[in-house]
């Protein structure tokens, strides 16, 4: 409660005069403090979020919300706005405009990835079945499906005769992140595979990478990767950088399982929260880089 009043107290009134009692000593306001004070990724780009978003001026608020083709008109809005000297302080420009795409590129990855997941998996759908069958491909190279429709789809962690089954809860995105594994991973994924297949503290290999997807969606979802995010991409964070998050949990999640010898799966989702609790503890750093 505490906490609560100070937060309410500090944004509505002490932040203000502290910010005009500063800028009266190096006359400087509180952007340029910050890119001055913080060093690149994650740090200085949630400063300038903050800033921009508690901002009492309609063009800073506005500036957390507009899409990359419009960085440079507001950059020059804010430069203008506050009066700066962009000839005496010539990194501002170039740091708040890193800023600005890292925060507008946050906001479009996860429309990105809002819409492959909502693309549900077509059976009738030619590069959706191609994904699949590849995705076997690359994790039996020495077996060959004996139909599309076979129980052999449970030796890589499927529940069902046909895949798409499964696939139902994160749509497309499930399949885009297990085949990105393993085309980029091979050896990796096979290993990991091998490894599911523990005759008593195995697990369903696919049936876990789509419920890591899920957990990889609700991060990204909540904001808890933008410090991950900001600190990995110099200016845009991209689809590839899901897909590489989603790897690192599953590559972590396989020593994590193993690491903590469950009785068996049916307590997946108690082992599945505590890692899960574990991930965001690391993502709270704001110097995280989580990536293979």
């Amino acid at each position: 409660m505490l906490n609560y009043i100070w937060q309410y107290l500090y944004s509505n009134y002490f932040r203000f005069w502290l910010k005009w009692f500063l800028r009266q000593i190096d006359g400087k306001c509180e952007l340029q403090r910050i890119c001055d004070g913080s060093k690149d990724g994650a740090r200085r780009t949630h400063k300038i979020e903050y800033s921009l978003e508690h901002s009492k001026s309609k063009v800073l608020q506005s500036a957390i919300n507009i899409y990359e083709d419009e960085i440079d008109k507001y950059v020059s809005d804010i430069i203008q706005q506050k009066k700066i000297n962009v000839e005496k302080y010539k990194s501002f420009q170039i740091n708040l405009r890193t800023c600005l795409f890292q925060i507008s590129g946050y906001k479009r990855l996860y429309l990105e990835v809002e819409d492959v997941r909502k693309q549900p998996y077509d059976s009738d759908n030619h590069q959706h079945e191609q994904q699949l069958l590849e995705l076997w491909d690359l994790l039996m190279p020495h077996e060959k499906l004996k139909s599309r429709i076979t129980k052999q789809w449970g030796d890589i962690g499927f529940q069902g005769d046909d895949p798409k089954t499964d696939f139902r809860g994160m749509g497309i995105l499930g399949l885009a992140n297990l085949l990105y594994f393993s085309r980029h991973y091979t050896e990796e994924s096979r290993l990991i595979l091998s490894h599911s297949s523990h005759p008593k503290i195995g697990y369903s290999y696919a049936i876990v990478g789509i419920n890591l997807t899920e957990m990889a969606y609700s991060l990204l979802k909540s904001g808890a990767l933008k410090s991950n995010f900001y600190n990995m991409a110099p200016r845009l964070p991209e689809i590839k950088s899901f897909h590489q998050f989603f790897c690192y949990l599953l590559y972590e999640f396989d020593k994590f399982w193993f690491k903590e010898e469950p009785e068996s799966i049916m307590h997946f989702n108690q082992y599945r929260e505590k890692f899960h609790d574990q991930i965001k503890h690391l993502l709270s750093d704001p110097d995280v880089i989580l990536t293979l």
